[in-house]
């Protein structure tokens, strides 16, 4: 009979066979359930495992997932419109279901999209169709490849498992941060696009909605830039935080919706050693360690708006993330390694927006990602991201700006005139209170870059609870970040998953 054992302290030069050979000397096998880093005191670092031994003749079975299916489905196909995260779960569910889907997709392909984003990077040519925002894997697969989620969803280890079987590594399924770096997540979507036509989906890439089509009260179906129709009554929009496009048509029709908070700043990066050493202390540079990251907080009880870190990428890179020209917008990345020899994160303030103003969140970011367009255009540049130093951000200076990760390059600008006023403030107040966690984290070293705007949807496309449907259009599912259910790969994949149940469970 296998048992378990709990919070099992491991150090740095310890082995974890030996050590359960010492608990357990008769076991046959052992499988980890989750390994953690405990950093938190001065002069001892070490890992938390869980565990589950076997004993002699007893062997690990795989997590598999037996779903309930419908064999020679004839009813209506399911219409996926974008192929992030959320779409793309919520196809391979419904298709292991027995329901294959029609997906559509405004970008192209990963292997023609990541042509269109190096393109992008280098010479600032920007497809607004083929970016990292829109293409096949969505925003999720182009930035930093992390899988670490707040929520508690029974479909975590179905997503993390389906991640493994398309390639992902394996210890996704205990890590207590689990990553697989954007090289290596950009790798699985060709067999996940594989995987889907197996199970006898359609995929149609560069077809980008432009309508929604109506009979009654009920969605048909939709119709793209070029005229093309794809008829459903089932339409699962899945199309991300950037389409701004659509969501104005939807609103044009009725579609009932809302305003809801976001998050907006910059992104700070510093050299990845110096954030080890704050992290790890002597312990930095140990072969057993990874690249440190951090958590920031910080919350002014008179204004009771918070500034927090917030898409932390250990040794990775900060990447232009625009899908419009006249925009500047920043995100950051880091490869499975996490190598870069930087450390970057975001630096946001919560933003309330005023809910009679559907879409005055859009306008305020767009406005700041132009004015931060047009200081790059004004300083000589085209395609560099604009930067200032954190001590010239903090005095309201102009300086110099420091080497950088970023493949776009950088120009030095005064980031501390784009942002509104009062964001700015708070963000001094953030970073001030951030430099007394970690000592030195606004010291010459460090390089705050622009603008982290699109961290989340600044609307919520509203749906039922239970059924997952717009209470305003009968047969549209709403799904993802672009619809404000959802803040990263994991999250929007499980909200996919969930979705294509509930539909299952409508079909069957």
């Amino acid at each position: 009979m296998s048992k378990k054992i709990q919070d099992l302290k491991v150090k740095l030069d310890e082995d974890l066979q030996e050590k359960i050979e010492r608990l357990a000397p008769d076991y046959s096998s052992y499988r980890i359930l989750r390994k953690s880093l405990d950093a938190r005191r001065k002069h001892e670092i070490h890992f938390v495992y869980s565990v589950e031994i076997f004993e002699k003749d007893e062997h690990p079975t795989e997590n598999e997932f037996h779903l309930e299916r419908m064999d020679n489905y004839k009813g209506p196909k399911p219409l996926i419109v974008g192929m992030g995260p959320a779409g793309l779960f919520a196809a391979l569910r419904l298709a292991e279901r027995g329901i294959p889907s029609t997906l559509i997709e405004r970008g192209s392909d990963a292997q023609k999209r990541m042509v269109k984003i190096n393109r992008f990077w280098r010479y600032g040519e920007l497809d607004p169709d083929d970016n990292v925002a829109f293409g096949e894997g969505g925003a999720g697969f182009y930035s930093d490849g992390k899988l670490t989620t707040r929520i508690k969803s029974p479909h975590i280890p179905y997503v993390l498992r389906r991640f493994v079987d398309l390639g992902a590594p394996e210890e996704i399924q205990w890590m207590a941060n689990p990553h697989i770096g954007s090289d290596r997540i950009r790798r699985l979507l060709i067999p996940f696009r594989r995987r889907l036509l197996e199970l006898g989906c359609e995929i149609h890439f560069h077809q980008r909605v432009s309508r929604v089509n109506m009979q009654g009260d009920s969605v048909c179906g939709v119709t793209t830039v070029d005229g093309t129709q794809f008829r459903s009554p089932l339409v699962l929009l899945a199309t991300g935080h950037s389409a701004l496009d659509l969501f104005e048509h939807l609103h044009e029709i009725g579609v009932a919706m809302e305003g809801k908070s976001f998050a907006l700043g910059l992104r700070i990066e510093h050299p990845q050693d110096f954030i080890d050493r704050s992290q790890y202390r002597s312990f930095a540079g140990h072969p057993q360690l990874e690249a440190a990251n951090y958590q920031l907080t910080h919350h002014d009880p008179h204004s009771q708006m918070g500034t927090y870190s917030f898409c932390m990428c250990p040794g990775g890179y900060v990447i232009s993330s625009s899908s419009e020209m006249e925009t500047a917008v920043c995100n950051g990345m880091s490869n499975y390694r996490r190598n870069s020899g930087f450390a970057n994160s975001g630096i946001v303030v919560t933003v309330k927006v005023n809910s009679k103003d559907l879409f005055g969140g859009f306008k305020l970011a767009r406005a700041i990602e132009k004015r931060a367009r047009s200081a790059v255009q004004d300083g000589g540049g085209h395609q560099q991201l604009p930067v200032q130093r954190v001590v010239d951000f903090l005095e309201g200076r102009r300086g110099p700006s420091l080497p950088t990760s970023s493949p776009s390059g950088v120009l030095p600008v005064r980031l501390d005139q784009m942002l509104d006023p009062k964001i700015t403030d708070h963000l001094r107040q953030g970073l001030q209170a951030f430099d007394q966690k970690i000592v030195g984290f606004c010291s010459e070293r460090a390089q705050l870059y622009g603008v982290e705007s699109r961290t989340s949807c600044p609307i919520r496309i509203l749906r039922d609870p239970t059924s997952f449907e717009s209470p305003s259009h009968r047969g549209l599912f709403p799904a993802g970040e672009g619809a404000g259910y959802a803040g990263g790969i994991t999250s929007a994949a499980c909200d996919g998953v969930r979705i294509a149940d509930a539909l299952y469970e409508r079909l069957k």
